[in-house]
């Protein structure tokens, strides 16, 4: 999975199709996102000294990450997401539609001599 938290993507599936936000977390263990405002339930809690008036809390659920999409920062649509090394030996993330770049993944390695 190549997405990292605070990527904007855009959700391609489900009941929030369309929607836009940022990545809150990540779980790679089960191929899941969680993304700001999307996929919301509700969640019932008793009274506690944590939650003194109990009640309903709205809160994002984990969604697949088949179901997300990258924005391109460039061109503001959905975009699938390359990895690819640099003359430098280092390597980065980068646009499929547009070949921008979205940042370096791993430095370049030191030649032992």
């Amino acid at each position: 999975m190549k997405f990292r938290i605070d990527d904007e993507v855009i959700l391609v599936a489900g009941a929030d199709k369309g929607h836009r936000g940022k990545i809150l977390k990540i779980d790679r263990q089960q191929n899941k996102v969680v993304v700001e405002g999307a996929a919301r339930v509700w969640k019932h809690v008793r009274r506690s000294q944590k939650n003194p008036q109990g009640g309903r809390l709205s809160k994002e659920m984990p969604i697949s990450a088949s179901n997300v999409m990258l924005v391109d920062p460039s061109t503001g649509k959905p975009t699938r997401i390359g990895v690819r090394y640099l003359e430098d030996g280092s390597k980065e993330r980068f646009a499929k539609a547009s070949g921008t770049s979205l940042g370096q993944i791993a430095p370049a390695k030191a030649i032992k001599s």
